[in-house]
């Protein structure tokens, strides 16, 4: 049994190869960045990215926030990722692709290069895009979506991908608010077996005309579907006759790369923007240090590319340092829950990257299929999104790493480009459910309302005290919505630092735990507790599988805490009364009776996006009985909500 308390030590035998070998090593480079922080990031600016021309001064705060970094300096990103292996990389593969049916493509360096030249040379010669233009990728989790977004780097235009699960409305507010130049979407793609359509949602998008004027469609299906004429244009009968080679546009350092908008549900969309150099050089950093990655290791991160995830960790940092990234179009339990375990065995994947919801879902449908597998080639487990809690973390790390496995729990965001809080797999020693410590060159602090750092066990607010190469540079279009999103809620020293949002607290040893957003708190009477740890309680309980807690207005309290639970087992309505007495023991033992639930209702799943994520917004109106009034197409499975709302009033 694992203690959670209990720090468990990476394996040595593995350490020996590693990039960063222990914790002495971690600490000099910290110590590094400390003593000499533009020293720090300029040396690795130099040794990691080939500059067209090199830069004059490593980082400039004049402005800040709004910082620029290695100014002067040139170099092209797609470029990174592809020109520069083709020496001793050219027929290494590049990337992996499994279809949802099993299909499979492998695709070399070289081909990579051919295939990306010609989508850029498509883009310009077609559709006239140059750099600067905007091109918003609307498409599944296919090859092509990474040539496009690599075809866009190569000529300078700024991709905006949007996730294919979104609406038409959410896709049509992101294309206005960019001003994009182009669509590139698909007919569709598969899913669980079966296809989805993808180019209506662009169809009724673009139905009034006053947005994008070009579409370009990418025949996955060869489905039939509608061609507007003179505004969609096949891909497949356009890339025919493109030529395989294209000269890279030479971008400054501090030239925009690519927007990727946060949720637009409560207000206009924010398009988070990343600029070129100090993006691509802390996604490859990361890839690195993180998961010590070798080049020629074949990594996996079951994300979709239409969040920042698939950005970073599936496309730019594993091709910017030469390894092989699996691609993946499909749910991981279908056919079954053995799914990912086979695809680990049969390509020979070395670190597995994935998201607690996808392992909690795996654990609940498969929990015996990784024994049937032969998972020795993984080295490196990851999870991102949210904080894994205990028991799905036990189950990971014993059942599908076999004890040997380091777990890489990594805390980030869109806005910061990479990770920023995350163990070294052979150097931290590990703690269930714990980010640990700050990745060398990333000054993150946990401090309180004034600016102090908090003390061991106390909450307090997740922040970087100094900006960093990957760190967002502005809100498109919005320069005071950046600096107020960001930069108007904390101050170090009468200087304002960025927050993520996010609360924390150290323990002990001074690792870090994330507990959730400030903004997702209860407020009962008086005791504003995040709903993250009362998650974390809750699933102490072995019988739960998935818990989401929100809170509920009550006449005395203010607020009551209501949880919508998904038990492991399928008799578990019998005992309702049995249940809702342990889990609130478990509440009661981890937080105290002020956190004890007042309600719970017992439920077959949660309103999740196609990503994981949970849609709390939709739970609290349930809740509260109100009209739900959010979209609910972007879901797995939009009937759950009637499902839940049937449960809870009747």
């Amino acid at each position: 049994m694992i203690d959670n308390n209990r720090l468990l030590k990476p394996n040595r035998k593995l350490a020996k190869s590693a990039r960063i070998k222990n914790m002495c090593e971690y600490q000099a480079l910290q110590d590094e960045a400390i003593e000499d922080y533009e020293g720090f990031w300029g040396r690795f600016a130099k040794e990691k990215l080939d500059w067209i021309e090199p830069f004059n001064n490593v980082v400039d705060e004049s402005n800040f926030p709004f910082v620029k970094w290695f100014d002067g300096g040139k170099l092209n990103v797609s470029s990174q990722c592809i020109d520069r292996h083709l020496k001793d990389k050219k027929n290494r593969a590049s990337i992996i692709f499994e279809g949802d049916r099993g299909d499979k493509q492998i695709i070399t360096y070289l081909e990579l290069y051919y295939n990306v030249n010609r989508f850029a040379n498509l883009l310009k010669e077609d559709f006239g895009i140059k750099k600067g233009d905007r091109v918003v990728i609307y498409m599944p989790m296919i090859p092509e979506s990474a040539y496009a977004m690599l075809a866009c780097a190569r000529i300078g235009a700024i991709h905006s991908i949007v996730f294919g699960g979104f609406s038409a409305e959410a896709l049509r507010d992101r294309i206005i608010d960019a001003d994009a130049s182009l669509v590139i979407t698909a007919d569709g793609a598969y899913r669980k077996g079966k296809p989805y359509m993808l180019k209506p949602v662009v169809d009724n998008a673009l139905a009034d005309g006053s947005c994008v004027k070009k579409v370009l469609v990418v025949e996955r299906n060869n489905e039939d579907i509608d061609w507007v004429s003179g505004r969609d244009y096949s891909y497949n009968e356009l890339i025919k006759e493109k030529a395989p080679t294209c000269e890279p546009e030479v971008m400054d350092s501090e030239d925009p790369l690519f927007l990727l908008y946060t949720s637009g549900s409560t207000g206009k969309p924010k398009g988070v923007q990343h600029n070129s150099a100090g993006y691509i050089l802390w996604a490859q950093m990361t890839m690195e240090w993180v998961f010590d990655v070798k080049e020629d290791d074949t990594y996996w991160c079951t994300a979709d590319i239409g969040w920042i995830t698939g950005h970073t960790y599936i496309v730019y940092g594993p091709l910017a340092m030469g390894a092989t990234t699996v691609m993946f179009e499909g749910v991981p339990t279908y056919p079954d829950a053995g799914r990912p375990w086979k695809m680990v065995e049969e390509y020979k994947i070395n670190q597995f990257y994935t998201a607690p919801t996808a392992i909690r879902v795996l654990h609940k449908m498969g929990e015996d299929e990784p024994s049937k597998y032969d998972l020795s080639s993984l080295k490196v487990l990851g999870t991102v999104g949210e904080p894994i809690d205990p028991p799905a973390w036990k189950w990971y790390y014993e059942e599908v790493g076999d004890s040997k496995c380091a777990i890489v729990d990594t805390y980030w965001q869109t806005e910061t480009g990479g990770h920023i809080v995350s163990p070294l797999p052979y150097a931290t020693p590990i703690k269930p459910s714990c980010a640990t410590l700050p990745l060398p060159g990333i000054m993150a602090e946990i401090l309180d309302t004034d600016g102090d750092r908090v003390e061991v066990g106390e909450k307090g607010l997740m922040c970087v005290t100094r900006p960093w190469p990957s760190m967002i540079r502005g809100v498109w279009g919005d320069k005071d919505r950046f600096v107020k999103s960001y930069f108007g809620d904390v101050k170090k020293d009468g200087k304002a630092v960025y927050f993520t949002g996010d609360g924390a607290l150290y323990d002990e040893n001074g690792y870090i735990t994330i507990t959730g957003r400030t903004d997702d708190v209860i407020n009962v009477s008086g005791h504003r507790m995040g709903t993250a740890e009362i998650e974390s309680a809750i699933k102490k309980c072995d019988k739960v599988a998935e818990v989401a807690v929100v809170g509920r207005p009550h006449s005395i309290k203010g607020e009551s805490i209501f949880a919508y639970i998904v038990m492991k087992g399928d008799d578990t309505l019998a005992t309702e009364v049995e249940l809702i007495k342990e889990i609130n023991g478990y509440i009661k033992s981890e937080i105290g009776n002020i956190a004890i639930c007042d309600e719970m209702a017992f439920v077959s799943g949660l309103p999740k996006t196609r990503s994981g994520k949970i849609m709390r917004r939709i739970l609290r109106a349930i809740a509260k009985n109100e009209e739900i009034t959010q979209d609910i197409s972007t879901l797995e499975d939009p009937t759950v909500v009637e499902k839940i709302n049937n449960i809870v009033n009747g």
